[in-house]
């Protein structure tokens, strides 16, 4: 295979709706490109893109796949990613890596549900987008409506470079960069090059204007170039457009039929000569703030943005090479760990197809087999480069579940699936509990917990029971209690015997040290899970031994450990233990302990005890006109509204809701929303339950 430099390399992820077409127009690129013989469809399951078997029952892209094709002297590698905001995962990791987006769009449809949560995540990135309008010889198409769908979307920045028309029968493409009008056959394929009718002059005209207006907004030159000819020629036109993609600041778009490959070639041309590579960004930092350059003559760094456990194969790293270059059999230094991984292969990947090449240069995108020491987020670099690349910042998770082996047999299997599934998809968390003694997982929505029940039973041979996680609420108390406990056991020999008088208070920062005790000690305890313990020593006269003082405060902290009221954990009390006795001989640690954890469970009991809950800051995007049906909802989730923010037709909702209300949040909000709706959320603070909930979770 031909060893590209990196200006001939172009990095596009193909980003859309669900249904869009993205895996279909990137077959056809393949097709016309002559890396595929036959044009695979999605229906016939024999796409080069989606190839694994959850792909094939679904009819849709589950996982981001790497492809490529070369195009007139350069190559083009696609990332073809799935169009369910669900695998958003797919996306993050995709636009860590690639140069430019292209966004598809259904003509049938125009900017979906899907689209809108996509461009908020592409647009964050600032990537250089283009717009395609896909299905345009479809019954049901209409170009103008989805134009103006995307220009709602994305602002005035958007501009026509193509738009369809029908001549005689015919399926035509006016194409207002070249002003030339291609018009294809039946079957698609290579055009036939026409002058524009002349019913059309008038309009291609103004809109090549507009095109050349926008392009020359991007540079000063091509201004006065724009201001001395009144016109810019299609090269000054194509340095416009590339400008304003690199700025983020203007909107190509574009007309297809992926389906009946019409118009593919012609994008494929303006993605060489357009669209930016890897070396046209502006320079990456690395983490330690050195400039990372796409130049060949530099140290080696690769980055790695995904990893695949294939059955045969075993793992699959992707990477970018982010600099210098790489050749097999390679030595390079992990950043995270200071493993040195050898590259004994490298290949280029088509979906499960893989070629075998020598070499990968500066803006190439590859991978290679069984590293030893690296995983997803990764750099390996040049020995002493000093350089690690940023990683990707994937999205929090949205729902959560405990999960167990249906087969208690299988828990230990289920562990090392649920890790490897993690490791091929960062945005599946999974960690064990100590406090709920249950397994949680975390992931993006119930589709995306379906395929990962999918994976579990179809690679792993796993069935998994998912399950409302419990809820790690906390104990406190509301009033102080005075109490005291004496521990005496006597059955031949030793005997144990210990006694303590405490009193307890709620703590909370900056109150005031406690009255009427001689303090002569305070402990200030940092609980592991959250709030304070104080334990002040009031002893006077020696009543108890100073050596026993830490096993009274050992008694203390595992009743904390398992609060009184329903084995939740305890927080932000203050103790003060200021009498008791012991025995000459019969007092020791244990009688200690034992006493200090009845006396201080009885003054809980004592001290008006109360649950507090955990609480979720929760962020929800949603279309105006469908904002009250969200509202009544939060509202029946026990939810406080802090404001609302409006973005455009959208309206984002701030609040504070109880998490033991947030299950199956997820899937409510589709419904009410129809999929237009979209949420965030993240730990906020514990805050008292209410006395209703309470009695009944104490009843359990």
């Amino acid at each position: 295979m031909k060893i590209y430099d990196d200006k001939h390399i172009k990095n596009v992820a193909f980003v859309g709706a669900h249904k869009s077409g993205k895996t279909t127009f990137a077959e056809t690129m393949l097709f016309e490109a002559g890396l595929v013989s036959r044009r695979g469809s999605v229906e016939n399951k024999n796409t080069v893109s989606d190839y694994h078997a959850i792909e094939h029952e679904r009819e849709t892209s589950v996982f981001a796949t790497p492809l490529h094709t070369e195009w007139r002297n350069y190559k083009i590698n696609i990332i073809d990613t799935p169009g369910l905001d669900d695998y958003i995962g797919e996306i993050a990791s995709t636009m860590h890596v690639t140069d430019s987006v292209v966004m598809v769009i259904n003509a049938q449809y125009g900017v979906e549900v899907g689209t809108e949560i996509i461009w908020d995540y592409v647009d964050r990135f600032s990537r250089p987008t283009l717009f395609v309008i896909n299905q345009i010889d479809h019954p049901s198409a209409d170009f103008d409506e989805s134009y103006k769908s995307i220009v709602e979307l994305v602002g005035k920045n958007v501009v026509k470079v193509q738009y369809p028309l029908v001549v005689d029968g015919a399926q035509c493409i006016i194409d207002v960069l070249k002003m030339k009008m291609y018009k294809f056959g039946p079957q698609g394929g290579k055009p036939e090059k026409l002058e524009i009718p002349a019913n059309q002059i008038e309009q291609a005209a103004e809109l090549q204007n507009e095109l050349i207006e926008k392009a020359a907004e991007n540079d000063e030159n091509l201004m006065e170039l724009y201001f001395d000819k009144g016109t810019l020629n299609e090269d000054e036109m194509r340095e416009g457009i590339k400008k304003g993609m690199l700025n983020h600041e203007l909107f190509p778009v574009f007309c297809i039929s992926a389906l009946n490959d019409m118009g593919t070639g012609r994008l494929m041309g303006f993605i060489d000569n357009v669209a930016p590579s890897a070396a046209d960004l502006k320079t990456e930092q690395s983490v330690e703030g050195k400039p990372i350059e796409c130049k060949v003559n530099t140290p080696t760094v690769l980055f790695i943005f995904k990893t695949v456990f294939e059955p045969n194969l075993g793992q699959i790293s992707f990477f970018k090479v982010k600099s210098g270059e790489i050749k097999q059999n390679d030595k390079l230094e992990n950043s995270r760990n200071d493993e040195i991984e050898i590259v004994n292969q490298l290949y280029i990947m088509d979906g499960k197809n893989r070629d075998l090449v020598e070499k990968l240069s500066a803006g190439d995108i590859g991978a290679t087999l069984k590293l030893k020491f690296t995983e997803t987020n990764d750099t390996l670099r040049t020995k002493g480069c000093g350089i690690t690349i940023k990683p990707i910042d994937y999205p929090e998770a949205r729902i959560t579940k405990a999960v167990r082996a249906f087969d208690k047999n299988d828990d230990e299997k289920l562990n090392e699936a649920l890790k490897k599934i993690h490791s091929q998809d960062p945005t599946v968390v999974v960690k064990y509990s100590p406090e709920l003694k249950q397994l949680i997982l975390s992931c993006q929505g119930e589709l995306h917990l379906a395929t990962i029940d999918w994976v579990l039973q179809n690679t792993y041979g796993i069935k998994a029971v998912f399950e409302q996680p419990k809820i790690a609420y906390r104990e406190t108390i509301q009033r102080s209690a005075t109490t005291s406990y004496k521990h005496k056991k006597q059955s031949g020999g030793s005997g144990q015997f210990g006694e303590v008088h405490i009193k307890i208070e709620p703590w909370f920062e900056g109150m005031p040290e406690p009255e009427g005790f001689n303090v002569r000690g305070k402990e200030e305890i940092s609980l592991d899970w959250g709030g304070k313990l104080i334990f002040y020593n009031c002893i006077v006269g020696g009543v108890i031994d100073a050596r026993y003082l830490p096993s009274v405060l050992k008694g203390i902290l595992e009743v904390m450990e398992e609060g009184p009221l329903t084995g939740s954990y305890a927080r932000d009390v203050r103790v003060m233990l200021f009498d008791g006795k012991m025995h000459a001989v019969d007092s020791n640690d244990i009688s200690f302990k034992i006493a200090g954890a009845h006396a201080f469970k009885e003054a809980f009991l004592n001290a008006k005890p109360k649950l507090l809950e955990p609480i979720n800051e929760l962020s929800v995007k949603v279309p105006e006109e469908l904002m009250g049906n969200v509202m009544t909802d939060l509202q029946s989730r026990r939810s406080i509204i802090l404001g609302m923010d409006s973005e455009g037709k959208y309206q984002t909702i701030r609040a504070k809701t109880p998490l033991a209300e947030m299950y199956k949040y997820s899937t409510t909000l589709r419904s009410i929303t129809q999929g237009r709706g979209s949420f965030s959320t993240k730990f906020s603070n514990f805050e008292l339950v209410p006395t209703n909930v309470q009695e009944e979770l104490v009843k359990k």
